[in-house]
């Protein structure tokens, strides 16, 4: 292979390599519980509580029925205060209700702990530039904590020697990963592609921009979606996702493109073909037998390059 095509593939790789873990769900439930139904009966109560009180002096003194609504205006003050009180005391209920999305941690679908690793193939000719590993733990508190790395290998690393690893960690909740924050590493140095999700506000924070942006609800980073997939309700039937890269958040359609039956170096799979199609294409086999895990990711970019990652081992660590 011509060297220049080798230095040309190992700076690719290293542009595209965040690419390569994958594509957000709209799954997640809870987020929406604390609606403002907290003005529920506020007011209704306590006037109706009072104006009996109220209306038992009025049947004496039957004639001076304005002076009967004058005597109320004491007990009126007396409400305000109670109004008043009430507010006060479900404000600090407020944030506490929303800043819990889901209260109730979920079981983990895959093994507590679990380890895979991938080859990258440059291309549909099989030329091997790179390998990944993915590892993850769940915890019994509800939380999780996932790391991936990529590196560049042979020829590519001689010329272009990259070392990628990103790291998402947050909680397990009922429709799956929450993700809190995400962070990456270019050859051992912080690469400022982080982010840190604020569920209490629904917002997401970019380190390299310092821009704080809307999320939606179940949005996920481009680490954890990969084993999100194994929550989604009905995958065969697509869904809208969302991602943070750690340079921005966006929001495009996963479609579902049926199953297929493929053969890889960790074995024969039955999978689930999905894709996210934008400016770029990403595309992720599940394996359907094998807790959705993510067998094979195909990245194609706005030149039409090809990256392909599959996995060579689905294991403990």
């Amino acid at each position: 292979m011509p060297l220049a095509l080798v230095i040309a593939l190992a700076a690719s790789l290293g542009i595209h390599a965040a690419a390569l873990f994958g594509t957000d769900v709209e799954i997640f439930g809870g987020v929406d519980e604390p609606v403002p139904l907290r003005a529920e009966l506020q007011p209704p109560p306590p006037p109706a509580a009072e104006q009996k009180p109220v209306v038992k002096p009025r049947p004496k003194p039957a004639k001076p029925a304005p002076l009967a609504t004058a005597k109320p205006s004491p007990s009126v003050e007396t409400v305000a205060p109670a109004a008043e009180t009430k507010p006060s005391e479900f404000a600090p209920n407020l944030p506490s209700t929303v800043a819990k999305p889901a209260p109730e941690p979920a079981r983990p679908l895959l093994p507590a702990k679990g380890r895979m690793r991938f080859v990258i193939f440059y291309g549909t000719q099989g030329f091997q530039i790179g390998r990944a590993e993915h590892s993850w733990e769940f915890t019994e508190d509800g939380r999780y904590r996932l790391t991936g790395m990529t590196e560049t290998i042979g020829l590519v690393a001689l010329f272009k020697p990259l070392v990628f690893e990103n790291e998402s960690s947050g909680r397990l909740v009922a429709g799956g990963l929450q993700p809190e924050t995400y962070r990456t590493r270019k050859n051992g140095k912080d690469a400022n592609e982080n982010a840190d999700f604020d569920w209490s506000t629904a917002e997401v924070r970019l380190s390299r921009s310092g821009a704080v942006q809307p999320i939606t609800t179940g949005a996920l980073d481009i680490l954890s979606l990969n084993y999100q997939l194994a929550y989604l309700r009905q995958p065969e039937g697509g869904t809208t996702v969302g991602v943070v890269t750690g340079k921005k958040y966006d929001r495009f359609a996963l479609d579902s493109l049926g199953e297929e039956e493929i053969d890889i170096p960790a074995g024969h799979f039955r999978t689930l073909h999905l894709r996210a199609m934008g400016d770029t294409v990403t595309e992720i086999w599940i394996a359907l037998d094998r807790h959705r895990l993510p067998v094979k990711i195909r990245y194609t970019d706005k030149k039409g390059d090809i990256f392909e990652q599959v996995a060579t081992e689905i294991g403990s660590p």
